[in-house]
């Protein structure tokens, strides 16, 4: 069986110290489409969280992983608050498992 999702507080830490997740592909298991949004951190920037496919159009950013997980922004809700849909299809490229299996090289 393939790792889908991930515990919310690990991968919250993850994207708030920005290390390894700077693109992360993802879809909410109860929507209809399960189309993919995208959200990651890039640190050369003023507002280094970013969403992609979501309310806004062209996406949005944010300065802190806090605002990015709390803004309501996936069809009124917040990530957050949607967290026990999310379906993770890749992190940086690769999936969910030979992601966290590459994580245990850096720690």
């Amino acid at each position: 069986m393939e790792i889908a999702s991930l515990n919310y507080d690990f991968f919250y830490h993850q994207l708030e110290v920005g290390k390894r997740i700077n693109e992360t592909c993802f879809y909410f298991a109860d929507d209809e489409r399960e189309e993919e949004h995208f959200l990651g951190f890039m640190s050369q920037y003023e507002k280094p969280y970013w969403v992609g496919y979501c309310d806004i159009p062209n996406g949005t950013a944010f300065p802190t992983a806090q605002e990015l997980v709390t803004a309501r922004i996936f069809q009124g809700k917040s990530l957050q608050e949607r967290w026990q849909n999310v379906r993770i299809v890749s992190i940086e490229g690769v999936s969910l498992k030979d992601w966290l299996e590459s994580l245990e090289y850096f720690f």
